[in-house]
């Protein structure tokens, strides 16, 4: 740890600083090394820190607050149009392009809502001691204490990674989901059982997003020629 610590002090510098979080953060992985995510083209154990590092910054200053999100990289099916006009032949062709509209939109912000929630309780779970392995920096793990405790955090439980159910040198990584995708049930009493606290319930959460997006509406991205842009 103290030549990996040696560098990362060596290497901040502007957007970058050495405190509790990356340092806890990066403490785990030394002494667990298999918690280190695999890093391309690394010649060095410093230039592996190093990259490392700027991994970890780039998720924590892109963080949702602070992001400008880019657009949906995909297209839309033209047989989708098919499928709902005949489903539904009712509908037009405005009324087909708007429901797409929609879908688009609404995919923007399942883009976002991980981020969201992973913000959230980087805010509040450093109070407790837990601190955000941002971007994947620790492998199948999103928070860490500085005892080695691991949990890793979901939105929605059939988002769940049966491949991150695993054991780290005997430490056993805690997973936590918000809302169960089957019936809607939120489970904040679960996440404050595990913390031992009594500070996140579910308004919290959506009072934060509010806050988010109102104060940073670029983290949301919205097409120009979205129509329901146009009619606001």
């Amino acid at each position: 740890m103290p030549e990996a610590e040696n560098i990362a002090k060596a290497y901040a510098h502007a957007g970058m600083f050495w405190n509790d979080s990356v340092k806890t953060v990066l403490s785990v992985c030394c002494n667990s090394p298999e918690l280190f995510p695999y890093l391309r083209v690394c010649n060095s154990r410093s230039d592996y820190i190093t990259k490392w590092l700027k991994k970890y910054f780039d998720g924590y200053n892109n963080r949702p607050s602070k992001r400008t999100s880019k657009k949906i990289g995909t297209v839309s099916d033209e047989i989708i149009d098919t499928i709902l006009s005949v489903r539904l032949p009712t509908l037009n062709t405005d009324d087909i392009n708007h429901i797409k509209d929609a879908h688009r939109l609404s995919m923007s912000a399942e883009n976002i809502l991980g981020l969201l929630l992973e913000e959230y309780l980087a805010e509040k779970l450093s109070f407790y001691g837990w601190y955000c392995a941002w971007v994947e920096t620790i492998n199948k793990v999103d928070f860490c204490t500085k005892k080695g405790d691991l949990l890793q955090i979901k939105n929605r439980s059939n988002s769940e990674n049966s491949s991150s159910s695993s054991v780290c040198k005997g430490t056993i990584i805690r997973k936590w989901h918000r809302v169960n995708a089957q019936n809607g049930a939120y489970y904040c009493k679960e996440l404050n059982q595990l913390i031992e606290c009594s500070n996140f319930y579910e308004e919290d959460f959506a009072a934060f997003v509010r806050q988010t997006i109102a104060e940073n509406p670029a983290a949301l991205y919205v097409e120009d020629t979205n129509y329901w842009q146009q009619i606001q």
